[in-house]
């Protein structure tokens, strides 16, 4: 990748590699104090990307952000499975400190919400706006308010 073409990704937001160096950093460290210093540090780096990512967030693997971190909220408590997907806007809350486990190979549209203690199966794809607060199968598609599941294999 040139340099311009960094410059550009990085000015824009798009350059995450710092916030998963820290993220890794933070989620090897032992020690009290400086895990909560990498915590400070992850948490000022989503923040300049305009979003957020709870220092206590379980991700299986990183998951692709087509548009950075821009908007996008993701709880401490939830799970995020291995080759997500996740859009613009979107929120992974949690309710009562519980929140959602997604599955592996999810695609997350942009101003998803999806909220409280539930699960999300493997390879479900969840529609741009849809808000989701029960439990949905996998290989299945969500969409609009309330939630229907449309396609299940």
């Amino acid at each position: 990748m040139s340099i311009r073409r960094n410059i550009i990704d990085y000015s824009r937001g798009d350059n995450l590699n710092c916030f998963w160096k820290l993220y890794r950093l933070q989620k090897k460290a032992k020690n009290g104090f400086f895990r909560d210093i990498l915590t400070f540090l992850m948490s000022r780096s989503a923040h300049k990307h305009g979003g957020y990512v709870g220092p206590d967030t379980v991700f299986q693997g990183i998951p692709t952000l087509p548009h950075g971190l821009h908007g996008i909220f993701i709880s401490r408590y939830a799970v995020i499975g291995e080759g997500c997907r996740i859009y613009q806007n979107v929120t992974v809350g949690e309710v009562d400190r519980k929140a959602p486990v997604i599955g592996e190979g999810c695609l997350i549209g942009a101003g998803a919400v999806i909220l409280g203690d539930i699960k999300i199966g493997n390879h479900v794809k969840i529609g741009a706006g849809a808000v989701v607060n029960t439990d949905v199968p996998d290989n299945s598609t969500v969409v609009s308010q309330p939630v229907r599941i449309i396609k299940k294999t």
